[in-house]
């Protein structure tokens, strides 16, 4: 497979595909791919001026490497009821901690509330994105899911105004 080089620049050696490092023409199949898991194989061959064979191999090889982990589908929350959206901050209790992190993880993935979960450092533990219907749906979801726990001490609620899903964080101009 070749692709043009830079005048003067000496050819690079064949990269393992297995090595998780991307040359320019994976890491741009994976920015095409991030902005859109639809765009076809032909136009991602010719966004990054390869035959069709080729990018089909290369998305494949990023596959198999685990750098791409799945295709998913982007769902507007409030087209399907649940236009409330909030990020939960969780701590556990500090003497049940090492148990706990697993099986809290488990049981609240679990929950069709939740959007994304995130296990973080820092004052929290965990991270809930979740969606609900509205303002008694979200008291609810955090008395009865997560304070009702007994490895949960704290939690901490913040509503969500705004949300953008992209590769790089829009403003909030």
């Amino acid at each position: 497979m070749s692709h043009p080089e830079s005048p003067g620049a000496k050819p690079s050696a064949p990269k393992d595909l297995r090595s998780p490092e991307l040359d320019g023409i994976d890491a741009e199949l994976v920015r095409l791919l991030s902005r859109d898991g639809r765009t076809t194989n032909a136009e991602l061959a010719a966004a990054v001026s390869v035959a069709p064979s080729t990018a089909h191999v290369r998305v494949r090889s990023l596959i198999d490497r685990g750098v791409i982990t799945g295709f998913h589908a982007a769902v507007d929350q409030t087209a399907i009821g649940r236009g409330l959206q909030a990020m939960v901050g969780v701590t556990l209790r500090p003497g049940s901690r090492q148990e706990s992190i697993s099986e809290f993880a488990d049981e609240v993935r679990r929950l069709p509330q939740v959007v994304q979960l995130f296990f973080v450092g820092g004052a929290d533990d965990f991270l809930i994105h979740i969606a609900v219907p509205g303002s008694s749906e979200l008291r609810e979801f955090v008395v009865e899911h997560l304070s009702a726990q007994r490895s949960v001490a704290s939690t901490r609620t913040s509503v969500i105004f705004d949300y953008h899903r992209n590769v790089v964080a829009a403003s909030f101009d």
